[in-house]
């Protein structure tokens, strides 16, 4: 998700309590006021359990609508966007990088075999390409061309118990965000490596990314260094500031 910065970070805790103040009087214009008995719009904390609970009841029916037979839409490479735009929480120019020779995947949790990866391990498994579009919850998208592992595949490979509740992804430029079991497994989500015919740059999260179309962009990390197999709820980034957990697309 890209959030440039003009200094944003000084005003961005306002800016939260704002939007989520709109977010709610928009319920209450609905009717939504039948599901927030007693709480008035100007008492915080009133707003902030009322808005948690909306989040978490629409984490449960997007839940319950996913299927991991259903497939996001996938697109001919003449409908491909170019260029595909940076997203992240800071400035192009504060992308962090790393040598990819000497890169290693960490791995956690409730998994048989926690030895880390190196690209080349990932390399030799079966690839995957997929041309799908990114949503992004600022109200933009574009269509990319991602190729690599998917991650049902690797999460087989390191034994992960796959009746665990969430995969937890940390990155190296401190982001984070998790995905329940079921969207790891979706035959669409990929931990990438390449976009089009050759590694992934910098830009689009350099040495591995993870992609999954069924979820909005804060939910496609990039820069991954670990991955975490657990039924503690992770949480994230974004969705610690209040965003929805879930984020289906």
């Amino acid at each position: 998700m890209s959030h440039n910065r003009l200094d944003r970070s000084a005003i961005a805790p306002e800016l939260r309590r704002i939007e989520r103040r709109l977010m709610l009087k928009g319920a209450l214009s609905l009717g939504g006021l039948s599901m927030l008995s007693g709480c008035a719009l100007d008492d915080e904390p009133s707003v902030e359990r009322a808005l948690s609970a909306m989040s978490r009841f629409t984490d449960r029916m997007q839940a319950l609508l996913f299927s991991r037979q259903r497939l996001a839409r996938e697109f001919d490479a003449s409908r491909i966007t170019h260029p595909f735009p940076f997203n992240a929480y800071y400035d192009e120019s504060e992308v962090r990088t790393v040598d990819p020779t000497g890169w290693r995947l960490d791995v956690g949790g409730l998994v048989s075999d926690k030895r880390p990866w190196s690209l080349a391990q990932f390399r030799a498994l079966p690839q995957k390409r997929q041309i799908t579009r990114h949503i992004c919850v600022e109200g933009w998208s574009a269509i990319g061309d991602w190729s690599g592992v998917p991650l049902s595949i690797f999460l087989q490979k390191v034994g992960a118990d796959l009746r665990a509740k969430y995969v937890n992804f940390r990155c190296f430029d401190d982001y984070s965000t998790s995905i329940d079991m079921a969207t790891a497994l979706h035959p669409q989500t990929i931990l990438a490596l390449d976009y089009g015919d050759r590694a992934l740059p910098p830009a689009y999260g350099a040495p591995m990314k993870v992609r999954i179309p069924t979820k909005l962009g804060y939910k496609n990390p990039k820069y991954l260094a670990s991955i975490e197999v657990t039924n503690r709820f992770p949480g994230g980034y974004w969705e610690d500031q209040g965003y929805d957990w879930f984020g289906g697309s």
